[in-house]
């Protein structure tokens, strides 16, 4: 349950109103991912990275779907086997991560290696949505037309 009204943001501004919508995932689901745990990193001006901890998971258990701004990670958890186990310590049950990637924020490349998935996250913002500078002319002076009653 979320205990923040936002709506004197929205009085002031156009356009967010997914916003109100992200910070009801946030609020909701801030205690259901836990597992496996993560790391979201800043990594330059327009990139990121998000490490999960996904040891014992091959590249044939783990997913990674992007779809309308929503980035899933899956992973599928271990078959049962016959092992008797004195301690599992070592969690492999299936698990999903769901990550709302703000506009132009796009995947630029994932790799698993000792147990740890890196996503590389980019921000390629098109040159129509960049600011530009305007440049301030001057108006064009008045053409004057003689009439003829004048040039007499």
């Amino acid at each position: 349950m979320r205990h923040v009204d936002l709506s004197p943001l929205f009085r002031y501004s156009v356009g967010f109103d997914r916003l109100d919508q992200l910070f009801d995932a946030a609020f909701r689901n801030a205690q259901d991912n836990t597992y496996p745990p993560y790391n979201i990193v800043k990594t330059g001006d327009d990139s990121y990275k998000i490490t999960l901890a996904v040891a014992g998971f091959g590249e044939d258990d783990l997913e990674i779907v992007v779809k309308e701004n929503m980035l899933t990670v899956q992973g599928r958890g271990a078959e049962a086997d016959d092992a008797v186990y004195l301690h599992r310590g070592i969690g492999r049950r299936a698990f999903e991560h769901r990550f709302q990637l703000a506009d132009y924020v796009k995947v630029s490349g994932a790799n698993l290696a000792n147990g740890l998935l890196d996503i590389q996250l980019v921000r390629e913002v098109p040159e129509a949505m960049k600011p530009q500078q305007i440049k301030i002319g001057t108006a064009p002076k008045p053409r004057v037309i003689e009439s003829k009653a004048e040039a007499a």
